[in-house]
This record gives C-alpha cells, sequence and structure tokens, in this order.
C-alpha cells in the first residue's frame, strides 16, 4: 500500500463519519473507530472512551433531533508508517422542531484526529472535536445525559501556539 493509498483510505472514513451518524448508521462507526477510542467533543461538553458508550451515547442525543447534516472538508493527512494523523473541518446543522426560539442550529469547528492501522484498515483512535463559532437557536442541541453542549468558541490559532494540536505536531516533528 503507498502513501496515497493509507491517505485515500484516511479520507474515506473522515467523510463516512459524517454520513454514518446522519443517517442513524451506527454500526459504521466500528468501520471509523477503534474499540477503545477516546472521543473528546467539545460542542458535546464530555468526552468518551471506548467505542460502545460513545456509538450509545451519540444514538440517544441525534435520535432527540429531528434532523441534522454534518459536513467534513478541508482534510489534510500526514501518515507515518503505522499511525497517522488527520484535520478536518467540519459544519454541523442540527434541526429540533420542538425547540423554543426556532428549530436550528449551526455549528461550525474542527477535528483533530490520531489513527492506526488494524488488521481491518485504518481506524480514529483519538478525536478531538472543537467549536469555532455557531448561529441559531442555542436550545436545539438540549442537553441530554452526558450531552452537555458547551458554546465556547475556540480560536484554532491559539489551540496551535499552546501545542494542543496533535495533527501540526506530527508535521513539524518531521
Amino acid at each position: 500500500m503507498t502513501e496515497y493509498d493509507d491517505k485515500a483510505e484516511i479520507l474515506e472514513i473522515l467523510n463516512l463519519y459524517g454520513f454514518a451518524l446522519d443517517a442513524h448508521q451506527w454500526q459504521l462507526f466500528d468501520r471509523i473507530f477503534t474499540q477503545d477510542v477516546i472521543a473528546e467533543f467539545g460542542p458535546a461538553g464530555h468526552a468518551w472512551i471506548g467505542l460502545a458508550d460513545f456509538k450509545r451515547s451519540f444514538a440517544e442525543f441525534h435520535e432527540r433531533l429531528d434532523s441534522h447534516q454534518h459536513t467534513m472538508m478541508g482534510q489534510v493527512v500526514h501518515v507515518d508508517g503505522e499511525t497517522a494523523n488527520a484535520f478536518s473541518y467540519g459544519n454541523w446543522l442540527l434541526r429540533r422542531e420542538a425547540a423554543e426560539g426556532g428549530p436550528t442550529w449551526l455549528g461550525t469547528g474542527w477535528y483533530d484526529d490520531e489513527l492506526v492501522r488494524t488488521g481491518e484498515g485504518w481506524r480514529i483512535q483519538r478525536r478531538v472535536c472543537r467549536l469555532q463559532s455557531w448561529t441559531g437557536n442555542p436550545l436545539v442541541p438540549e442537553p441530554d445525559q452526558e450531552h452537555n453542549p458547551d458554546m465556547n468558541l475556540n480560536v484554532l490559532r491559539r489551540h496551535a501556539e499552546e501545542g494542543r494540536i496533535a495533527f501540526l505536531k506530527a508535521i513539524e516533528s518531521k
């Protein structure tokens, strides 16, 4: 497998995430994440350790919405043998008709992923998601169990200056 084959496979799973989420096909998360994934989602206000809890919680939260669309874009990938790092931008449109004050919330932000090559292909082992901006009704992504939406905004430049972007660390070490 060439570096470009690895990158193509990684890009495929980064994009599969949005599809799996929006189609509520939670079994597809098995093709995206490792069983021991650490998924830290700032916009959700929580971090999950382990794929089973992550899938359960995301299913519970997203079932409460009438619809949602997650768009992944601007991906960059760095492969280093059996590990890789990826960075993506995302837009997240959530719709909940019952939300007082309007049915939509749109967030933008990024994903900073650490991946490993497994026997089944590349999988995300650690995902950090941060919110850059949002507009609309902040009551649409309502709290539920572990989900306590955090509307604090994150400036990528500051995270980079503070050494908190794994992708940047990976490409700077080369």
